[in-house]
């Protein structure tokens, strides 16, 4: 069968990773397992229930081997009818079909348990390591891959491997038992029955490698072009502002139109597909019942076998029409669950970035920090820094300043361990900060406060940490009166669905959540900026304490950080311009004094401009008064 090309044939997914080619945009996937390593991860996942496993095939076995004695007690009552014996004769294997179709349904209610058991247990270790690791990834790698490949991962891969656990899995066991029973029960009867049946075998294989080798490849195609496809969705919806003060509507509905156009044509060449599958299935069917009626007449013609165990074997191979047909029509479940367990499996192998892990126990020991040479770049030929050069000396606070663009905030995630520098090396206490070992936290301006209770989200950072730890954490940084005043304390549920936090709040609790975690190095990029003005010398005042004792550098968003600083390093195009103390910049008259003469000019002009407000307020409300006390 074959069809038109369409924009994603020369797409690649394979053990390495993928790069998604849409019209000249070229993204990295998240890599993808190669079918050894699926197995192979299958494998692990199942050794520890071993036990389930076997107990669970074992009860299948019993379910359908039960379930076989239906055929020849069918046939017997053919021969009973057959010899024209009295209608008392029939009475016995009525009841013993009844007492066959009762056992075989209890014990496949059983057996079916336990398959549904064991697979949704590895089903939910699966999801944890891969929640782990996508958690634990590289910012850049996620960044390069889109979030649309992540999203499709955790959405349809997950679901297209839960459906297939749930409903497959039991159904697929259930069927290849019966398939290897029913065989050796048409070999019971006479072997000549099985040779007869065995005649479809060949149709069927061809049919199942037909399909398979065309499925395999198609359902990974699948699943990369609707990563593309919801990449695309979430580029133009997040953007949507930019887009339409662009007059951008039209590229970008036909951007998505594209990457649309290209999942749907994948999705209908593999109906196209199925079609052609179930028609080669029908072909088996005919063939192989006829061979068993053919072979029944001859041997019950030479009075080989009687007619009640032609229709037996009849009956046999009629009641493999629906395992054969499960077990082979299971493989487009089997294929499209294949090609998303394969992707999942391929982020849980993927190279985390940092560590987590929590604060070492006694005391924490001093921890310098050594930049050599580090350069880096979001896109090739544009650098972002330039062969930068520092040293944090250990439990030295740096304040690092520059204008937008200069590439702090790169340079502050380099430090994080969020990204891997292009060039050059980042030395954390002796290792680097990507190495597992977490030893440097990262605060941003960009605070999540996780939906649950408060107490439970300071636990992120100490998972063992009790009620006085939490205490301690949020006094130390000014956050326990109002945390305490809440309309349940610490159990309070907050964030999405629940009490709603204000920004220097949300801001106080990822302090918190620092002190808790207690590393040696805190990395603190424009912590305090959406505070606004009534609480960024709360904020400030709140990271002073935080930071205490520990190795920093803090990208200060307003200078008074700067002034507090052991050091102040100052960034231009990407490189450092010059450091040195508060005043002694100050005093060179450099880059930083001419930043610290702006910044302490626009202080004085909002002062300015807070005192004439105060005034105009002032003077209007005793105009107010004064109206209402006349006459």
């Amino acid at each position: 069968m074959t069809a038109a090309p369409g924009p994603y044939d020369d797409a690649h997914d394979g053990p390495d990773g993928a790069r998604d080619r849409r019209g000249g945009d070229a993204r990295d996937l998240l890599p993808t397992a190669t079918p050894a390593r699926t197995r192979a991860a299958v494998r692990e996942l199942l050794r520890p229930r071993r036990a389930l496993a076997w107990t669970a095939f074992a009860m299948m076995a019993a379910a359908t081997a039960v379930g076989l004695l239906t055929q020849p007690l069918l046939g017997h009552i053919v021969d009973l009818v057959t010899d024209r014996r009295e209608a008392g004769a029939l009475t016995l294997p009525v009841v013993l079909l009844v007492a066959v179709a009762a056992g075989q349904g209890v014990l496949t209610a059983i057996g079916r348990t336990m398959v549904s058991r064991l697979g949704e247990t590895v089903l939910a270790e699966l999801r944890e390591r891969f929640v782990e690791r996508a958690l634990r990834l590289p910012l850049d790698r996620l960044e390069k891959a889109g979030s649309g490949d992540l999203t499709a991962r955790v959405t349809r891969d997950v679901s297209r491997v839960a459906e297939a656990v749930r409903g497959a899995l039991p159904q697929l066991a259930s069927s290849v038992l019966a398939i290897v029973l029913t065989l050796g029960a048409l070999a019971v009867l006479d072997w000549r029955f099985l040779l007869a049946a065995l005649l479809a075998v060949p149709v069927q294989a061809y049919t199942a490698r037909w399909y398979v080798r065309r499925a395999v490849p198609l359902y990974a195609r699948e699943r990369v072009a609707t990563g593309a496809q919801q990449q695309q969705l979430l580029d133009t919806v997040s953007g949507a502002a930019t887009v339409r003060a662009h007059r951008l509507e039209a590229l970008h509905a036909g951007r998505v139109d594209a990457r649309s156009r290209a999942a749907v044509d994948l999705r209908l060449r593999g109906v196209r597909l199925l079609t052609g599958f179930y028609n080669r299935l029908h072909v088996a069917e005919y063939l192989g019942l006829s061979a068993v009626l053919v072979a029944g007449y001859v041997l019950v013609r030479d009075g080989s076998a009687s007619i009640g165990t032609a229709t037996a074997a009849a009956l046999y191979f009629h009641s493999l029409f629906g395992p054969v047909n499960v077990a082979l029509v299971l493989l487009d479940d089997a294929q499209a669950a294949t090609a998303g367990l394969a992707r999942l499996v391929g982020v849980v192998d993927a190279r985390a970035g940092a560590g987590r892990t929590g604060p070492a126990e006694g005391p924490r020991p001093a921890v310098g920090v050594s930049v050599s040479g580090v350069s880096h770049a979001y896109e090739p030929g544009r650098p972002v820094l330039r062969d930068v050069d520092l040293e944090l000396r250990p439990k030295e606070k740096v304040a690092l300043v520059g204008a937008s663009g200069a590439g702090k905030s790169t340079l502050a995630k380099l430090l994080a361990g969020i990204h891997v520098p292009a060039a050059g090396s980042i030395d954390v206490g002796g290792a680097a900060p990507d190495e597992p070992g977490r030893t440097v936290a990262l605060v941003t301006q960009e605070v999540h406060v996780f939906a649950g209770r408060l107490a439970d989200d300071l636990r992120l950072a100490r998972p063992g940490a009790d009620d006085e730890e939490l205490r301690e954490a949020l006094a130390r940084v000014g956050a326990l009166g109002w945390a305490e005043a809440l309309p349940e304390g610490l159990d309070t549920v907050v964030g999405e669905g629940g009490h709603r936090l204000t920004a220097d709040r949300a801001q106080q609790l990822a302090l918190a959540r620092l002190v808790l975690a207690d590393p040696p190095v805190a990395v603190l990029d424009e912590a305090t900026a959406e505070a606004g003005s009534l609480g960024a010398r709360r904020l400030e005042e709140a990271a002073e304490r935080a930071l205490e004792g520990r190795t920093a550098l803090v990208v200060a968003h307003r200078l008074s950080q700067a002034a507090a600083a052991d050091r102040v390093v100052v960034m231009e195009g990407g490189r450092v311009a010059e450091s040195g103390t508060h005043d002694e910049l100050r005093a060179a008259d450099g880059p930083y004094a001419a930043l610290w003469r702006a910044w302490s000019a626009g202080r004085a002009a909002d002062a300015e401009q807070d005192a004439e407000r105060v005034a105009e307020r002032s003077t209007e409300r005793q105009a107010g008064g004064a109206g209402r006390s006349g006459p």
